[in-house]
């Protein structure tokens, strides 16, 4: 398993419009009124302009800049060009602190604990089915055999109290 910085990391993996980015926006939810400070991370298979066009920052970028930091009294973020694709492990240590839990989108070869989201629409079996170890359980509305938990995909509360188990190790 990575470890990140020692702070527990859950993924959510599954195939494109599955419905993780609403389960996990809701996740987030549930943590963060209990307290807990949660990063995400989220794989994306193509580039991105993350400023806005016109904008000082993203003029700083265009003209040449390698890193761009955007900072605020409450706030922090940075566009910074890559050498190649870093792996979870090296953003986790790069990038992440100061959080309780950090959630991950995407990363399906990660071995990190997952939740696939699945829905039959994709075409595809479930990823979990595949024997891949990492899987710990799958959110579904779906009737499929799987060797993992199997939770309906909007029940997060009842997916969160399973994360807070398995991964955070408290009991609620």
């Amino acid at each position: 398993m990575l470890a990140g910085k020692n702070t527990p990391i859950v993924g959510f993996a599954g195939r494109s419009n599955s419905g993780k980015t609403t389960l996990i926006e809701k996740i987030i939810a549930i943590f963060a009124r209990q307290g807990l400070r949660v990063a995400v991370i989220k794989h994306m298979h193509h580039t991105f302009e993350f400023d806005v066009p016109g904008k000082d920052t993203y003029r700083h970028k265009k003209a040449g800049a390698s890193s761009v930091v955007l900072a605020s009294p409450a706030q922090v973020a940075m566009v910074k060009d890559t050498p190649q694709e870093y792996s979870l492990e090296e953003i986790v240590s790069r990038y992440v602190d100061d959080t309780d839990l950090i959630i991950v989108e995407g990363f399906k070869g990660a071995r990190v604990p997952k939740v696939e989201v699945y829905t039959h629409q994709s075409g595809e079996p479930p990823l979990c089915a595949s024997g891949e170890s990492s899987f710990i359980a799958v959110a579904t509305d779906d009737d499929i055999d799987v060797p993992v938990p199997k939770f309906k995909r909007d029940d997060a509360d009842v997916i969160a109290k399973f994360i807070s188990v398995c991964i955070l190790k408290r009991r609620e």
